[in-house]
């Protein structure tokens, strides 16, 4: 969610690192900042905003030296500013890092530096690396960042510098992108391949619990125990456009497949005792969870269409009443906020207008306020009382993928732990759920992998004039978003039906050969669902199936069918919704689409 690079060679290093730096400006950041090993010791210089605040300030300063490292920060931990900006360092300023991920445990590894004397001035979790590698370091910096790795839970992608061994940077990657450029005489470190593709196309590609230790004239790479180990080095032949997408013809393709790491960054840390999920994080006491009686869900486009699985969630597990709001109607309609009442208001991007609208409308009613969102520091962060990111990263396409599939992880996670501390949910039922929760991400990814066959489906559609999606409960929520995201690329006129309101007059739509998308995953509908399914058949309708391992039975009642991994029937929005997803972008593919920026259309919505 962020970018790192790191340089180690005779060339001044800053503009190296800078270079680098804008060239991981598509990722998206809200500051930046570089530290390099100088003649007089250890330097930082880092800046909240764009990358020209920072080199503004290196201009008048510049950094002479032919090591360092640089970061471009997507905040997690801390709003944007020049404090909570990588790199961090030590209370001696002898140590520096910077971090892609998340550290789990660092609000305990924090309160057991600061009891040693380590002096804190950041936000961040990431700050904690460098105390920790400063207090474990007894003269071989490799060993202190094994050691420290040790104690560290979570995702993490580190490069470490240190001024008591200026001729070497260290690199760790546990479940965090990070490769090694090899050079002649210089050396390179980044979190994508685009950060130093001007410099090398020789590169060694990290695997989770391995290290690279880098010098001017080689590359050590080792597991994070300290055991020496051999990798082939691989030769990179995409130019930057594609190195910008890891390879990807499209961003909105690069962010479908990132989904599976998205997911286990969202999940990341938020498991509690008992093995249930624990959002603790949020700051919202029992007294407080006990008080709610009744939700309020806003959003906008996707993020309404999150909400409306989410209200199944919520009512299953935490037996509160919840209402679904369109956020640019909700103000509009007099809203009934009563005493007990929680506002919960979806926004990737934290800035949409309608949603901030409709956020001061409920707090001047008296709602409490709670925002699901990605980006720390946002309007919508300010403005509620209670946040839950949803820590997808970036997002460059319009067209949202991963955003949506993590905000229904963040309204899971909320029905369980409103479930659980309101003690109305069965704890074995919400351990079994948090376990298949743990569970998605690898099933996600056999999705995508699995996406010849919805490339297949794709030729087809491209062909049709109009399309239908149905489904009954979850799967008519994952409907509406499929039958939007259809539309945003590939301009296909597409309706998303309840499938029980067929005959209540959408099957005067249909005729020949019109295709029906039929979602099928809820044991307890299926029967219906397949009724429903054949009430298009007969009208002459080329229905496509999405079913769960399990209930292969049911292929028969379609023209063509994709098996989906099992899940629970709950959490089957956020594995279903994926195909639906890579059929919307190969549809737009096959029709010559502009897929990462379709017509009409903006990422984030900051006006009425």
């Amino acid at each position: 969610m962020c970018g790192i690079v790191g340089y180690i060679g005779n060339r001044d290093s800053q503009s190296i690192l800078v270079e680098g730096l804008k060239k991981l400006e598509y990722r998206g950041y809200d500051s930046a900042g570089v530290a390099i090993v100088t003649g007089t010791g250890l330097a930082v210089k880092k800046a909240k905003g764009r990358l020209a605040e920072l080199e503004s300030r290196l201009h008048s300063e510049p950094l002479a030296g032919t090591v360092g490292i640089g970061h471009t920060r997507w905040a997690t931990h801390g709003k944007p500013s020049d404090a909570n900006s990588h790199p961090h360092t030590d209370t001696t300023s002898k140590f520096s890092v910077v971090h892609n991920g998340i550290i789990e445990n660092y609000a305990e590894l924090r309160r057991e530096l600061a009891a040693k004397g380590h002096v804190f001035v950041s936000e961040t979790d990431t700050e904690v690396v460098s105390h920790l590698i400063a207090d474990l370091y007894q003269g071989d910096i490799v060993k202190a960042v094994s050691e420290a790795t040790r104690h560290i839970r979570g995702a993490f992608a580190l490069a470490i510098l240190t001024e008591h061994e200026p001729d070497k940077l260290v690199a760790v990657r546990q479940s965090s992108p990070l490769i090694i450029g090899v050079g002649d005489g210089e050396n390179f470190i980044g979190s994508d391949i685009p950060a130093i593709l001007q410099h090398t196309r020789n590169v060694y590609i990290l695997d989770d619990h391995e290290m690279a230790v880098l010098t001017r004239s080689g590359v050590e790479l080792m597991t994070i125990e300290g055991n020496f180990i051999a990798k082939q080095l691989s030769t990179v032949d995409w130019d930057l456009a594609a190195a910008e997408k890891n390879g990807f013809d499209h961003f909105m393709l690069k962010e479908m497949h990132e989904q599976p790491q998205a997911y286990r960054d969202t999940l990341s840390g938020r498991m509690g005792e008992h093995g249930i999920v624990s959002l603790d994080e949020l700051g919202m006491t029992d007294e407080a969870i006990a008080a709610i009686r009744a939700i309020h869900i806003v959003g906008c486009g996707t993020a309404y269409h999150a909400g409306l699985a989410g209200k199944g969630a919520l009512e299953k597990l935490a037996g509160l009443p919840v209402e679904t709001d369109l956020a640019s109607e909700y103000r509009y309609r007099e809203p009934l906020v009563m005493p007990g009442t929680l506002l919960i208001a979806v926004s990737q991007s934290g800035e949409t207008a309608d949603t901030l609208a409709a956020v001061r409308e409920a707090k001047r009613r008296g709602a409490l306020i709670l925002a699901i969102t990605n980006v720390v520091g946002s309007s919508l962060t300010r403005e509620a009382d209670h946040t839950l990111f949803t820590w997808a990263g970036p997002e460059i396409a319009v067209a949202s993928t991963k955003a949506y599939t993590t905000q229904l992880l963040a309204f899971y996670m909320l029905a369980i732990h409103l479930a659980e501390k309101r003690g109305v949910g069965e704890r074995g039922r919400l351990a079994e759920l948090s376990r298949e929760l743990q569970q998605l991400p690898d099933k996600v990814e056999r999705v995508v992998a699995g996406s010849a066959a919805v490339q297949t489906m794709a030729r087809r559609i491209a062909q049709a004039q109009s399309l239908f999606f149905i489904g009954r409960g979850p799967d008519y929520a994952v409907a509406m978003e499929g039958s939007l995201k259809l539309k945003e690329i590939s301009y296909i006129q597409s309706e998303a039906y309840a499938a029980g309101e067929l005959k209540h007059g959408t099957l005067a739509l249909i005729e020949q050969d019109v295709p029906v998308v039929a979602l099928a995953t809820q044991p307890a509908l299926l029967e219906k669902t397949a009724s429903n399914v054949k009430e298009v058949k007969a009208r002459g309708a080329y229905v496509y199936g999405l079913v769960m391992e399990g209930h292969e039975a049911l292929e028969d009642t379609f023209d063509e069918v994709l098996t989906l991994p099992a899940t629970d029937p709950l959490l089957a929005p956020a594995i279903s919704v994926v195909p639906l997803q890579l059929l919307a972008y190969y549809t737009a593919v096959e029709r010559g689409n502009d897929v990462d920026k379709p017509r009409n259309l903006a990422k984030s919505v900051t006006v009425e």
